[in-house]
């Protein structure tokens, strides 16, 4: 993995299930994240399980705030909202805060208007209906590994880069 500049957080409002945390949580420690976390969370969720084969939590700090009030990101972090929502900037065409926190709203919830006041951006990722919390949150890594990772750009035809000599 290319070494990535900056560094970010992700997290999920109002999660509800602990295998998305578990999948989250080991999609963040693969993407390199500095902290995962959870707000409001529901009470199953509240004690780390074993959803996380990687077990992830003891390589990646993993924040547990009761509300959005309670919530500390470090110094210079911007909060990055992800949700459908008119106004929000498609993820393709969206610049990624150096520092960033990334949240997603949980199963079957929108991010509550208070996380959304509090979010210095909102992005959507441009689908047809809303997809599973781990997932999106796999997209939101994946497109900002792609921003910053020092990738040249795509070739023009299919296939790979090509080979040097």
């Amino acid at each position: 993995m290319k070494q990535l500049r900056g560094y970010f957080g992700i997290g999920v409002e109002s999660l509800s299930k602990p295998m998305n945390l578990g999948a989250l949580q080991r999609t963040a420690h693969a993407f390199g994240a500095s902290f995962t976390f959870s707000v409001a969370a529901a009470p199953k969720i509240r004690v780390m399980h074993n959803s996380d084969t990687a077990k992830s939590d003891l390589h990646v700090p993993w924040y547990l705030w009761g509300s959005v009030a309670e919530m500390q990101l470090p110094k210079g972090c911007q909060l990055v909202g992800v949700e459908l929502t008119d106004d929000a900037i498609d993820l393709p065409s969206f610049r990624h805060p150096l520092q960033a926190a990334y949240v997603m709203g949980g199963e079957a919830r929108d991010l509550s208007p208070e996380m959304q006041a509090k979010c210095a951006h909102i992005v959507r990722i441009p689908t047809r209906f809303c997809i599973n919390v781990a997932l999106a949150g796999a997209l939101v890594m994946y497109d900002r590994t792609l921003t910053f990772g020092g990738y040249p750009a795509r070739p023009v035809a299919p296939g790979g880069p090509p080979k040097e000599d």
